[in-house]
């Protein structure tokens, strides 16, 4: 789309002559680390609730951008030669953009909405339809990234669709009313899939009635709609609604319904699970026909069969759906990033491989900011069905923006196309006929200090080479989600007073789940400070590429000198600490070096007494070494109701005292005393700054914050071997673990070396197993624990556990041994193998 056209299209201009240059726009962009073409780029300065996107103008300038969307009065001066297009509001302007781009396009659109299966029925939709004539000619379909269905999300996803392609397949979500109408405009859909109706997003609807009849508006222009009659509220207002609709419209809207025993245009007859499969059998258009899919699940079943029925709406031939639905492969949401061997760290992508998911591989890559070198190894990118050269050209070129350092390309296409890469001169680069090239010629010491992202299609076999690049193979595993805990920043975000801000605490480890990966997220998202424990803490965020601010919570006197050479803040609790750093920082000739002032308000653990006030006041107006950053204070009891009196006592003195010594400082340090449970139950203490803790990692006390955080930590192990038991046997040490009744018995790779606590043993905690739980059997050993898993079918070796996650909360661990959720997290050793997952 050229310039002048989104100029003229958003109305910029019109009463003045104005000539634009003749550029086209290729990319549209929101964030300025994602640039990759930016002489034909467009910047949307978009304003939220936590950012304002025009403070990112200099950026986006300074990296070459030339053409923006403003809602603010921007000075022409300070960017010459660039086009500053000012609009009321910067968000209606990209939808409006996302919008007449999608209408540029006449083939098919499926629109999908629903309260859970959208991002999987869309991905398998992509996957089938992309095997099926004529739908996987040309550039074949074209599909939202990631789960790209929100109001920024929706015009960002439309925007990718080109001439070349054959269908369209795009989600839409909505939070609260009114937003539907606007994802209709955009995405147009002539198919229509409504997934199903839940509790998911409750938040802005007052009821499921009104959730459904504001998800209905995505199928307003539809000409047909899936759906499963099952869903009794569902199938009783879309009749409803369909009734109005049709009446009104010169458009009809026709159902395609499935049920499973009821009438319906797909009638499923009978759901046989064996083993790992499940076989579904229908009635359609008086015939039997049937597929297999390679899940049990009842969630993955449900999106199959709508996959199936909008196969069948195309009328593609049930014996290929059939074909094609028994290698249904897993959907791939996430990134995985783990430890790799010689200080390196591996980024595993390797389940989906297009142009788009490339780029987003490649942007996460270079949000890692420990090593230094950027290593690809990259596969044949099989979507490629025409203008191979066009098509390698354009990636070479992705390849050599994003600061790629080495790219190792395996495949027969990319060996045809290395000339394209050639020309970047940067690139050190190494091309392969087939991964088992590759693997013949692997040699770790070739590996080192590096940050390495495998991006292959499955048909390469890329786990191989991960397997040879991974440090650790300890099948107990705690997967860490990086996107969950950007969810659950947010959520803490939502809660603020404008202007207040934000520290993050990554001690500990943080919390057991990695404090340089966790850190690395937290500085992606542009917080305000870190916290630790421990300078050694601090210092290895620093090697790691940590730039933020750190404060150490409990500085080492003797190390005083090292924490100013690595520009880490120490907290100051009493006279003693405040003299010896003041002696260091002169030794260093510092000036106004930033310190954090604790006062003790009633934890008694560390920190200044009012009486102190006086002293600390004189000293600091002597010395021109330290400058105090910041005053705070610890809550001893802000998440239970019981102690609200004690927290207000706290807070008084916390005032007077911040008060008294701010009256005499030179500067205007910033105040702090809210931890996460504070952060929601007294909003009026929340001051200059909070700071986030366990809540970051999904454990909140306030039930309604709770409801809106995500799960970050699932403990993970799998099941040795299985064995049957006589009655009257014994299991484990001691013979704790007493049979009543003949048993089946699965030992599992984890023991109290791992963190899982000997408390938990002989059945006062469980573990699920295939998703049901197994309660402990004996006592925990030191390596492996036994499981009593009679009452569960088809238990065999290797089977995956869940030791703690989602579905078995660790407040509920935490209960089992009477101790708190930090106590749980903390304790998982650093032999269990970190692997940490990133939405894709």
């Amino acid at each position: 789309m050229r310039i002048a056209t989104i100029a003229k299209l958003l109305k910029v201009n019109d009463n003045t002559e104005f000539s634009y240059p003749d550029i086209e726009v290729q990319e549209l962009i929101i964030d300025t680390r994602k640039i990759t073409n930016a002489g034909h780029a467009l910047f949307f300065a978009l304003k939220g609730a936590l950012r304002d996107g025009h403070q990112f103008i200099p950026a986006a300038y300074q990296k070459g951008i030339r053409f923006f969307v403003v809602s603010d009065h921007i000075a022409q001066s300070l960017y010459p030669d660039a086009i500053l297009m000012r609009v009321p509001d910067v968000l209606d302007a990209l939808q409006t953009i996302g919008a007449h781009h999608r209408a540029g396009f006449d083939y098919p659109v499926i629109g999908i909405t629903g309260s859970n299966g959208k991002t999987i029925v869309k991905e398998w939709l992509y996957e089938l339809l992309a095997q099926c004539s004529p739908y996987n000619e040309q550039a074949g379909p074209v599909r939202s990234p990631k789960s790209y269905n929100s109001q920024i999300g929706i015009p960002l996803s439309t925007w990718l669709m080109q001439a070349n392609n054959t269908i369209g397949i795009f989600e839409a979500g909505i939070s609260k009313p009114g937003e539907m109408e606007k994802a209709e405009a955009i995405i147009r859909p002539g198919i229509g899939i409504f997934t199903n109706i839940g509790d998911a997003h409750n938040e802005g609807f007052e009821s499921i009635e009104e959730k459904i009849e504001e998800k209905l508006k995505l199928f307003t222009h539809a000409r047909e709609l899936i759906y499963c009659k099952d869903q009794e509220k569902l199938h009783k207002k879309i009749n409803a609604w369909l009734e109005q609709r049709n009446a009104t419209s010169e458009a009809p809207l026709a159902c395609f319904t499935w049920s499973v025993g009821n009438d319906a245009d797909l009638t499923i007859r009978a759901l046989t699970v064996a083993g790992t499969a499940t076989f579904i059998e229908a009635d359609y258009r008086l015939q039997k026909i049937s597929i297999e899919i390679p899940y049990t699940d009842k969630a993955y079943v449900e999106n199959a069969i709508h996959c199936w029925a909008c196969l069948l709406l195309l009328e593609i031939a049930p014996q290929h759906i059939a074909e094609l639905m028994r290698n249904l492969q897993p959907v791939a949401m996430r990134l995985q990033l783990v430890e790799g061997i010689n200080n390196c760290t591996i980024i595993n992508d390797t389940y989906n491989s297009d142009y788009t998911s490339l780029k987003i591989a490649l942007d996460f890559l270079n949000q890692q900011k420990g090593q230094q070198k950027k290593v690809l190894i990259l596969s044949d990118i099989l979507e490629v069905r025409q203008d191979k050269e066009g098509f390698y050209a354009k990636v070479a070129q992705l390849i050599a923006q994003k600061g790629i350092n080495e790219l190792i390309a395996i495949g027969p296409k990319l060996m045809a196309h290395q000339h394209l890469f050639t020309q970047y001169s940067h690139l050190e680069q190494s091309f392969y006929s087939d991964t088992r090239s590759f693997l013949d010629q692997f040699q770790p010491k070739q590996f080192n200090n590096e940050t390495i992202l495998l991006k292959g299609a499955r048909s390469f076999g890329f786990e191989k080479i991960e397997s040879l690049l991974e440090a650790r193979t300890h099948k107990t595993v705690l997967e860490v989600d990086l996107s969950a805990i950007q969810n659950n920043l947010r959520v803490y975000q939502s809660l603020l007073q404008p202007g207040v801000k934000l520290m993050a605490m990554v001690k500990a480890f943080a919390y057991g789940t990695g404090s340089v990966e966790i850190a690395n997220v937290l500085q992606y998202e542009r917080i305000d400070y870190l916290t630790v424990a421990y300078l050694d803490e601090g210092i290895a965020l620093r090697k790691a590429g940590i730039t933020l601010p750190i404060m150490v919570m409990s500085p080492e006197f003797g190390a005083f000198e090292q924490m100013i050479n690595w520009k880490i803040e120490p907290e100051i609790f009493s006279m003693q600490s405040l003299e010896t750093f003041i002696k260091a920082a002169e030794l260093m000739e510092a000036e106004a070096y930033p310190i954090h002032i604790k006062l003790d308000t009633g934890m008694h653990r560390l920190g200044f007494n009012e009486p102190d006030i006086p002293q600390l006041i004189k000293i600091l107006q002597q010395t021109k070494a330290v400058a105090v950053q910041s005053i705070f204070s610890h809550l001893a009891g802000s998440d239970a109701a019981s102690f609200d009196d004690f927290t207000q006592q706290q807070a008084a003195a916390y005032q007077q005292m911040s008060n008294a010594l701010i009256a005499e400082l030179p500067n205007n340090p910033l105040r702090h005393i809210c931890n996460t449970s504070a952060i929601s139950r007294f909003p009026e203490l929340q001051f200059d700054m909070v700071r986030m803790g366990i809540g970051m990692y999904g454990v909140d006390p306030n039930p309604e914050v709770q409801k809106r955080l995500q799960n970050v930590a699932t403990l993970k192990t799998t099941v040795a071997q299985v064995r049957q038991i006589k009655a009257g046997e014994t299991v484990g040490y001691s013979r704790r673990g007493k049979l009543t009744e003949d048993s089946k018995i699965a030992t599992v790779s984890i023991g109290y070396a791992d963190g899982y606590f000997r408390d938990f043993g002989n059945g006062v905690g469980h573990m699920l197993v295939n998703g049901k739980p197994a309660a402990t059997l004996g006592s925990v050993c030191m390596d492996m624990c036994m499981l009593n898993v009679t009452a569960i079918p088809d238990v065999k070796a290797g089977d995956r556990v869940t030791v703690f996650g989602a579905d078995l909360p660790v407040t509920t661990l935490a209960e089992w041994a009477d101790t708190i959720p930090y106590e749980i997290i903390t304790s998982v050793s650093q032999r269990v193998k970190r692997v940490y997952t990133n939405e894709t």
